[in-house]
């Protein structure tokens, strides 16, 4: 069983194709840039890595070289498309719609349509993806996976905003979560390989990327998440606002004369680390300044080191406690500096840094010392993967 996992963003298209049998990783590849003319390719297979430079002008040129690449070449892995079993697609807003993954009709890319004002920067490219793909191989079903979905346990309490109910009635206005495949994945995860039943404890799961989440997870179900009705909410991002007073922005639209798109693309686009910094969206430069005794890069690090430690101990007290934290993605994967200075900030937590295990790269770990009371743990995320087995499950119900 061949699946291809299809993740498509507004200036990226990323795809794996894994082998379900054994879980094997047969291609990896991605298009940045999109519309911007100094796109570049990069394919990672069988243990090689290679970086193209080539003009992609928008997601349908991207796909149909997508299915280039599989199907010829120095990079063929497949004698033909039909080998393909199917296509899982990564969907950022499912709103109310969807609380689990599904096969993909009419019916469902109506209702993602619907939620594209929700996620402006998303949907649409996400619907582009998989209108390619239905015209390209319509016999070959197609799965929609929502970012959303994981997050529909939580309590009214915690997905409603105090504004007027009649915004949630008229616009489903709430908070909704996003990186689902990577919360789930990194949450289950711990429970198997470092065998603790999740079931009765409280966990908090920490996405830390360029787009960045954390979540609270009590006895297995989501209870509250950073993210709000938008990518836009929560932590401090790398061009993303997160969380500011809403005054700033009203007061900013009369003081600039500015429309609500362009409010939109300065907290979206212009925000984050880029917006303190004047300099980089990349935490990797920010990173370096602090280390040069750069004043901005170290201001902009401790804002970005102490949203993610207010939104821990937030959900500390919601869960009345915490028995374990997740660490994934890109950034707390691999910075070694900002591990350490979020555990500074969580010593009160009695979680001890384990320097040693800091240091090490790519492995599954915890990285506090054995006399912690609350243990943290890196674990590299793998939403393709997540996405593919969501996606096998999906095609043995409708066999059923």
């Amino acid at each position: 069983m061949k699946i291809l996992v299809l993740n498509s963003w507004s200036s990226s298209l990323k795809f794996q194709v894994i082998d379900m049998e054994n879980e094997t990783l047969m291609i990896k590849w991605i298009v940045e840039k999109i519309w911007i003319e100094w796109s570049f390719l990069d394919y990672h297979v069988a243990g090689d890595s290679v970086r193209v430079d080539q003009q992609v002008k928008d997601h349908h040129e991207a796909v149909h070289l997508m299915f280039d690449v599989l199907t010829w070449g120095e990079f063929q892995i497949l004698g033909s498309l039909s080998e393909l079993t199917a296509i899982g697609h990564r969907v950022v807003h499912g709103g109310e719609y969807f609380s689990a993954a599904v096969k993909i009709d009419d019916a469902v890319i109506e209702k993602i349509q619907l939620c594209s004002d929700l996620a402006p920067l998303h949907n649409p490219a996400n619907l582009a993806g998989i209108a390619v793909c239905s015209q390209l191989l319509p016999n070959i079903p197609q799965v929609a996976v929502f970012d959303t979905a994981f997050h529909q346990t939580m309590p009214a309490e915690y997905y409603l905003y105090p504004i007027p109910y009649e915004y949630y009635t008229k616009y489903r206005v709430r908070r909704y979560g996003f990186h689902w495949t990577s919360h789930e994945y990194v949450f289950n995860k711990r429970a198997e390989l470092f065998k603790t039943s999740d079931k009765q404890t409280r966990v908090i799961t920490c996405h830390i990327g360029n787009g960045a989440s954390l979540t609270a997870i009590m006895n297995g179900e989501v209870l509250e998440t950073s993210m709000g009705m938008t990518p836009l909410g929560g932590l401090m991002m790398g061009t993303r606002s997160g969380d500011i007073d809403p005054g700033i922005i009203t007061m900013l639209m009369k003081k600039e004369w500015l429309t609500p798109d362009k409010m939109e693309n300065i907290l979206n686009k212009k925000s984050g680390l880029l917006g303190v910094s004047e300099k980089s969206s990349d935490l990797r430069d920010t990173l370096a300044g602090w280390k040069a005794g750069d004043e901005r890069s170290t201001i902009t690090l401790a804002m970005y080191v102490d949203s993610i430690v207010k939104y821990i101990g937030a959900y500390v007290a919601l869960m009345n406690g915490v028995d374990a934290i997740v660490l994934t993605a890109w950034i707390m994967e691999r910075s070694e500096p900002v591990r350490k200075l979020l555990l500074e900030k969580l010593a009160r937590l009695w979680s001890t840094l384990d320097a040693k295990k800091n240091i090490q790269v790519d492995e599954e770990r915890c990285i506090t010392t054995k006399d912690s009371q609350v243990p943290v743990y890196v674990i590299p995320t793998n939403e393709e993967l997540m996405i593919a087995e969501e996606t096998r499950t999906i095609l043995k119900s409708l066999a059923s």
